[in-house]
């Protein structure tokens, strides 16, 4: 009985440790963590107007949420969630898909980035310093990250794979859902422009921003998934930017299928979750850890 009770008291032990913050490997292997990504400030923090935006004061810290795979594969996927640049779809576009990726030996990172409020260099400061931080991150064994993205979170992804600085900023592959690509009309989602770049934009900052113009032969490899009747976001988005990887010669998969509209993320009720998670893991196991 004595042995039964040191043991016991042993695992209640050890879960304590393992939950403390800051994460790490506790007795039931590697913990989930949550992090600032700017601890001491950001460079371009701003200032949400409380009385006519409270939203905003929901997102004026960029989170990291890091779930490290129990046996990790050397890659990290970084999720950017959508919601138009005013919100964020945390669940069904993030969260959901983490045990799914951690089984596969991916170490997951769910970004709540800032909304920019027209402050166009803010979310995408916000995921490269995401990245830079998960690439010091050897003690979880990540040494290649991609970025993966939902509608306008697909245009943040994009951003990032098109407007990346330096190596360090530069993701190793993209995963684009239903993305917003352009920002040019017809085909754009008028609120993702208004929520990145504010009202009466400049034709500069909507062809900055039109990343399928910002594709080149470095652009990391890309997998693609729509739907033909998406009625938020034109599936010409996707098509467009598939077609200006394929002209240089980057590697691209894309799926498109016939229904499931807009905002179907990772929920079980969309009829294709089966064969576009399937098409996904192989894209992974052909292209991302050949």
């Amino acid at each position: 009985m004595k042995k039964l009770m040191f043991f016991i008291a042993l695992i209640l032990s050890a879960n304590v440790l393992s939950a403390q913050p800051g994460g790490g490997r506790g007795f039931w292997g590697p913990q989930p963590e949550t992090i600032q990504v700017w601890p001491d400030g950001a460079p371009n923090a701003f200032t949400y107007d409380a009385a006519t935006d409270p939203q905003g004061e929901n997102y004026k810290e960029a989170i990291l949420e890091i779930y490290p795979a129990r046996n990790p594969n050397g890659h990290c996927v970084l999720i950017c969630p959508g919601g138009g640049y005013a919100v964020l779809s945390m669940t069904h576009e993030g969260r959901d898909i983490r045990q799914w990726l951690n089984a596969r030996g991916f170490t997951c990172c769910l970004l709540q980035y800032r909304m920019p409020r027209g402050h166009h260099d803010v979310p995408l400061s916000d995921v490269q310093q995401a990245m830079r931080i998960m690439r010091g991150r050897t003690d979880l064994g990540v040494t290649h990250i991609g970025v993966m993205g939902f509608s306008a979170g697909g245009h943040l992804a994009s951003t990032a794979s098109t407007h990346y600085v330096d190596a360090a900023t530069r993701p190793d592959f993209q995963i684009l859902v239903y993305p917003v690509i352009t920002f040019e009309k017809p085909y754009t989602h008028d609120g993702s422009v208004f929520g990145l770049l504010g009202e009466n934009p400049s034709q500069e900052m909507l062809d900055l921003y039109s990343n399928q113009k910002h594709v080149t032969p470095d652009t990391p490899p890309a997998f693609i998934l729509a739907a033909s009747d998406d009625w938020l976001v034109p599936v010409k988005n996707s098509l467009m930017y598939y077609e200006a990887l394929v002209e240089n010669k980057v590697s691209a998969t894309m799926h498109i299928y016939p229904t499931g509209g807009h905002g179907f993320g990772w929920g079980d009720n969309y009829i294709y979750k089966q064969e576009w998670s399937s098409e996904l893991e192989r894209w992974f196991n052909t292209v991302v850890l050949k």
